[in-house]
Protein backbone atom coordinates (compact mmCIF):
# COMPACT_ATOMS: atom_id res chain seq x y z
CA UNK A 1 0.00 0.00 0.00
CA UNK A 2 1.70 3.18 -1.21
CA UNK A 3 1.06 6.23 0.93
CA UNK A 4 2.03 9.59 -0.49
CA UNK A 5 1.49 11.77 2.58
CA UNK A 6 3.26 11.54 5.91
CA UNK A 7 1.38 11.46 9.20
CA UNK A 8 2.53 15.03 9.87
CA UNK A 9 1.12 16.17 6.52
CA UNK A 10 -2.16 14.37 7.10
CA UNK A 11 -2.59 16.03 10.49
CA UNK A 12 -2.71 19.36 8.61
CA UNK A 13 -5.44 18.15 6.19
CA UNK A 14 -9.20 18.66 6.51
CA UNK A 15 -10.74 16.21 8.95
CA UNK A 16 -14.06 14.72 9.98
CA UNK A 17 -15.24 13.29 13.28
CA UNK A 18 -16.92 9.91 13.78
CA UNK A 19 -18.84 10.38 17.01
CA UNK A 20 -21.64 9.28 19.29
CA UNK A 21 -23.28 12.70 18.74
CA UNK A 22 -24.80 13.75 15.38
CA UNK A 23 -23.02 17.12 15.27
CA UNK A 24 -20.58 19.35 17.09
CA UNK A 25 -22.00 20.75 20.35
CA UNK A 26 -21.97 24.55 20.01
CA UNK A 27 -19.94 26.63 22.44
CA UNK A 28 -22.23 27.94 25.16
CA UNK A 29 -24.79 25.18 24.64
CA UNK A 30 -27.35 25.16 27.46
CA UNK A 31 -26.92 21.40 27.95
CA UNK A 32 -24.34 19.66 30.10
CA UNK A 33 -21.92 18.32 27.51
CA UNK A 34 -18.95 17.74 29.83
CA UNK A 35 -21.03 15.86 32.42
CA UNK A 36 -22.59 13.68 29.73
CA UNK A 37 -19.17 13.04 28.13
CA UNK A 38 -17.78 12.03 31.53
CA UNK A 39 -20.69 9.60 31.93
CA UNK A 40 -19.90 7.93 28.58
CA UNK A 41 -16.18 7.69 29.38
CA UNK A 42 -16.81 5.43 32.38
CA UNK A 43 -16.63 1.63 32.53
CA UNK A 44 -18.64 -0.49 30.17
CA UNK A 45 -20.06 2.51 28.29
CA UNK A 46 -16.58 3.40 27.03
CA UNK A 47 -15.90 -0.25 26.18
CA UNK A 48 -19.12 -0.33 24.12
CA UNK A 49 -18.14 2.83 22.22
CA UNK A 50 -14.61 1.52 21.57
CA UNK A 51 -16.11 -1.72 20.24
CA UNK A 52 -18.16 0.33 17.77
CA UNK A 53 -14.96 2.06 16.65
CA UNK A 54 -13.24 -1.31 16.22
CA UNK A 55 -16.21 -2.71 14.30
CA UNK A 56 -16.16 0.29 11.95
CA UNK A 57 -12.43 -0.01 11.23
CA UNK A 58 -12.63 -3.77 10.68
CA UNK A 59 -15.63 -3.38 8.37
CA UNK A 60 -13.71 -0.68 6.49
CA UNK A 61 -10.91 -3.22 6.06
CA UNK A 62 -13.32 -5.40 4.08
CA UNK A 63 -13.33 -2.65 1.42
CA UNK A 64 -9.94 -0.99 1.79
CA UNK A 65 -6.39 -1.91 2.76
CA UNK A 66 -5.45 -0.60 6.18
CA UNK A 67 -2.21 -0.43 8.10
CA UNK A 68 -1.16 0.77 11.53
CA UNK A 69 1.27 3.66 11.08
CA UNK A 70 4.22 2.33 13.08
CA UNK A 71 3.90 -1.27 11.88
CA UNK A 72 4.94 -2.80 8.55
CA UNK A 73 1.97 -5.12 7.94
CA UNK A 74 -0.77 -4.22 5.50
CA UNK A 75 -4.13 -5.62 6.61
CA UNK A 76 -2.99 -6.89 10.02
CA UNK A 77 -5.13 -9.59 11.66
CA UNK A 78 -8.45 -8.25 12.97
CA UNK A 79 -7.62 -9.38 16.50
CA UNK A 80 -4.41 -7.34 16.42
CA UNK A 81 -6.20 -4.21 15.18
CA UNK A 82 -8.83 -4.60 17.91
CA UNK A 83 -6.27 -5.06 20.70
CA UNK A 84 -4.17 -2.11 19.54
CA UNK A 85 -7.23 0.15 19.32
CA UNK A 86 -8.17 -0.77 22.89
CA UNK A 87 -4.77 -0.09 24.39
CA UNK A 88 -3.02 2.78 22.58
CA UNK A 89 -3.11 5.94 20.50
CA UNK A 90 -3.18 4.75 16.89
CA UNK A 91 -2.87 6.17 13.38
CA UNK A 92 -4.66 3.83 10.97
CA UNK A 93 -3.71 4.47 7.35
CA UNK A 94 -5.86 3.76 4.32
CA UNK A 95 -4.53 5.14 1.07
CA UNK A 96 -3.97 8.87 1.51
CA UNK A 97 -6.33 9.06 4.47
CA UNK A 98 -5.78 8.36 8.13
CA UNK A 99 -7.97 7.54 11.13
CA UNK A 100 -6.83 8.61 14.56
CA UNK A 101 -8.04 6.30 17.33
CA UNK A 102 -7.47 6.96 21.01
CA UNK A 103 -8.37 4.29 23.57
CA UNK A 104 -10.10 6.70 25.92
CA UNK A 105 -12.07 8.94 23.55
CA UNK A 106 -15.66 8.78 22.33
CA UNK A 107 -14.76 9.71 18.76
CA UNK A 108 -12.44 8.86 15.89
CA UNK A 109 -10.87 11.54 13.70
CA UNK A 110 -10.54 10.96 9.94
CA UNK A 111 -7.97 13.03 8.07
CA UNK A 112 -8.00 13.63 4.32
CA UNK A 113 -10.78 11.25 3.24
CA UNK A 114 -11.77 11.37 -0.41
CA UNK A 115 -15.49 11.53 -1.28
CA UNK A 116 -15.78 7.76 -1.77
CA UNK A 117 -14.14 6.96 1.57
CA UNK A 118 -16.23 9.57 3.37
CA UNK A 119 -19.44 8.05 1.99
CA UNK A 120 -18.33 4.55 2.99
CA UNK A 121 -17.45 5.78 6.50
CA UNK A 122 -20.89 7.44 6.81
CA UNK A 123 -22.57 4.13 5.95
CA UNK A 124 -20.38 2.09 8.29
CA UNK A 125 -20.81 4.62 11.11
CA UNK A 126 -24.59 4.60 10.71
CA UNK A 127 -24.55 0.83 11.04
CA UNK A 128 -22.80 1.23 14.41
CA UNK A 129 -25.09 4.02 15.64
CA UNK A 130 -22.37 6.63 15.08
CA UNK A 131 -22.34 9.88 13.12
CA UNK A 132 -19.85 11.56 10.77
CA UNK A 133 -19.52 15.34 10.78
CA UNK A 134 -16.99 18.04 10.05
CA UNK A 135 -16.13 20.47 12.86
CA UNK A 136 -17.16 24.11 12.57
CA UNK A 137 -14.71 26.71 13.77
Amino acid sequence: MKMKKTVEELLQCPYWIIDILPSQVPAGSPGQYFSVEKYFLQGSRMEEIKQKHINLVLKLNCYRDISIHDEAAVNPPPEHVAEEMKKRFLYIRTGDAMILSEPDDTHLTVFNPDAQLLELLRQLAAGEGLFVWQPVF
